[in-house]
C-alpha cells in the first residue's frame, strides 16, 4: 500500500527539505559574516538586535547561545566593525544596552538584499492563503525549534 501523499510530503519536508534549507542558510550567514569581517555568531547577534531592538549583553548572550565572556568579545568585535554601539540603559543608567548602528543595519541589509529579492520572487506564485500557511508554518517551526533548544540546554546542563 502506497503512503498517502500528505505523509510523503511531510517526510520530505522533515527529512531533507528543511535540513537542506537550514544548512544553506548557515552557509549564507557564514559568507555574510566573512564579508562583514565578523563571525557567524556576530551575524546572529545583528539579526537579534535588528528584529528585537537593543538588549543587555546578558540578554544577547542568551539569544545567541554564548557565555557572557564570549558575548563580551562578540560585542567588542561588532563595535570595532561599526555594527553596534554601547549606550546607557535609559531605565537604569548603571546598565548598558547594545544597539545596532545605522551602518551595521545598512551593511546587513545590503548583504541579504539578494536573498530578500529572490525570496520575494519565490513567493510571487503563492496566493494569500498559501502565504498565510507558509508564514504559520515558519512561525510554528521557529517556536518548536526554540523549545527544542531549551530542552536540550536543560538536559545537557548548558547555561
Amino acid at each position: 500500500m502506497a503512503k498517502p501523499k500528505r505523509d510523503t510530503l511531510v517526510d520530505e519536508l522533515t527529512g531533507s527539505a528543511i535540513a537542506g534549507w537550514a544548512i544553506t542558510v548557515v552557509q549564507l550567514n557564514s559568507v555574510v559574516a566573512a564579508r562583514l569581517g565578523v563571525t557567524d555568531t556576530d551575524v546572529q547577534c545583528l539579526h537579534v538586535l535588528g528584529n528585537h531592538g537593543p538588549a543587555t549583553p546578558g540578554a544577547l548572550a542568551g539569544r545567541v547561545n554564548l557565555t557572557t565572556g564570549s558575548a563580551s568579545r562578540m560585542i567588542d568585535r561588532l563595535v570595532a566593525a561599526d555594527c553596534v554601539r554601547r549606550v546607557p540603559d535609559p531605565d537604569d543608567r548603571r546598565r548598558v544596552l547594545i544597539e545596532p548602528t545605522q551602518e551595521g543595519l545598512r551593511r546587513v541589509s545590503e548583504a541579504y538584499a539578494g536573498l530578500v529579492a529572490d525570496t520575494r520572487a519565490d513567493l510571487a506564485g503563492f496566493d494569500e492563503a498559501e502565504l498565510d500557511a507558509v508564514l504559520r508554518f515558519v512561525r510554528a517551526a521557529e517556536h518548536s525549534t526554540a523549545d527544542q533548544v531549551e530542552r536540550l540546554r536543560a538536559a545537557g546542563g548548558e547555561d
